[in-house]
């Protein structure tokens, strides 16, 4: 039996015990990449670990990464930003370092710094340029020596003038009342 008009408007079904704000529980990632700041990329999820994987993908590419939490009413809270480019180029001179036969970044070595592996490279090939350079310097300055040797080589070998039979003097004999 169905109820009748008057019994349907005083009957109110009751109303669910969740929470109305409208949707917090989403997280919004925005990349973007220096040789297109106009055109970011927006990703929103409500899925917390995806979020993670599409912010890790996207600093892969080499982009700037904003990763926010949704705070109610379009409000954000940025939980996470990381500088995609920087972590490319930190993993190239990494690689470069191993490459070169440099030794590795040492664990003490500006431990908080974005730019240690970067720095790091820079002084072990500033270190190695000196080091040819010196070595570069040494080798000019040996050649010049056996060229300065081989040139004054007759000289050397020859006994000085004044022991040669031609250039010899002839003892003066002299008494002493003379001197």
């Amino acid at each position: 039996m169905s109820p009748t008009p008057k019994q349907a408007r005083t009957h109110r079904r009751k109303a669910p015990g969740t929470d109305h704000t409208k949707n917090v529980k989403s997280y919004r990632i925005e990349a973007s990449w220096d040789h297109r700041p106009d055109d970011p990329v927006v990703i929103r999820t409500a899925d917390r670990k995806r979020a993670k994987r599409k912010v890790r993908e996207l600093a892969d590419k080499g982009a700037y990464v904003i990763f926010q939490e949704h705070t109610g009413w379009d409000t954000w809270r940025t939980l996470d930003e990381i500088d995609g480019g920087a972590l490319l180029a930190e993993r190239a001179a990494e690689q470069q370092l191993a490459a070169a036969g440099h030794p590795p970044t040492p664990a003490d070595y500006r431990p908080g710094a974005d730019d240690r592996h970067r720095s790091w490279l820079a002084w072990m090939q500033a270190r190695a340029e000196a080091a040819a350079r010196e070595q570069a310097e040494h080798e000019t300055r040996r050649r010049r020596l056996a060229a300065e040797a081989e040139r004054s080589a007759r000289a050397l070998m020859s006994p000085p003038a004044i022991v040669r039979p031609e250039h010899r003097q002839r003892a003066r004999h002299i008494t002493g009342a003379q001197r």
